[in-house]
């Protein structure tokens, strides 16, 4: 090779020659590398920091419902909804607001917090329970048909219990107890542990006297 006939400062000065030449391509590179990294932390520190926010806001709502101070409550769920946005916070906060309405005899406004988990939450398992919720708030509004419509024919296998039981719920208010009594026997037999099978066995019990009560 051509290099190996060359004297040792012949080396030094080829070595120095091409140094100079990729010097500022080598710099160049390195501060976009540097910048790069430092950039890559300080997301993932913003990150840290507004998940960490968000948890404690979390615990704090959490903690003032908890104690029934509505206001508090109130106040840290709107936070959350506002702060951390399209968040599983938020989603948890449009949650507690709905359940807060329903408790304060509200059940009208807990429609539009369910109705925006139910349709915007990334977490499959949060938009299942923000539509049984959805339901069981139309029924006891006196609107069955639209709760079994809601909950639509496909049953989810992690929440079959529940679904069946809501069903069964729409169908008793709608009066149609074998239709109920079929719902309510499919939610025992669900896979799934959502169901309480106490309050179905009771459900189940009280429908077989309806019946036997009638003339």
């Amino acid at each position: 090779m051509a290099e190996d006939l060359l004297t040792d400062d012949e080396q030094l000065d080829a070595v120095k020659r091409a140094f100079l030449d990729y010097a500022p391509w080598i710099v160049g590179g390195l501060i976009v590398g540097a910048g790069l990294l430092f950039g890559w932390r300080y997301y993932e520190g913003r990150q840290t920091d507004r998940a960490l926010r968000a948890a404690a806001e979390f615990g704090q709502m959490t903690a003032a419902m908890q104690t029934e101070d509505r206001k508090k409550s109130r106040d840290l769920a709107a936070t959350l909804v506002k702060d951390f946005e399209n968040t599983p916070y938020a989603d948890q906060a449009q949650l507690a607001i709905a359940r807060m309405n329903v408790e304060d005899g509200r059940p009208a406004d807990a429609v539009a917090p369910l109705t925006l988990v139910m349709n915007g939450s990334k977490d499959p398992q949060l938009k299942q329970i923000a539509r049984l919720r959805l339901a069981r708030v139309l029924i006891d509004q006196g609107k069955p048909d639209e709760a079994i419509k809601l909950l639509g024919q496909d049953t989810p296998a992690s929440f079959a219990g529940r679904f069946h039981e809501v069903r069964g719920d729409a169908l008793y208010a709608k009066k149609d107890i074998p239709g109920a009594v079929k719902e309510y026997n499919a939610a025992l037999g669900a896979a799934d542990a959502g169901a309480d099978a106490a309050l179905l066995d009771l459900k189940l019990a009280d429908l077989a006297s309806t019946e036997k009560a009638k003339p």
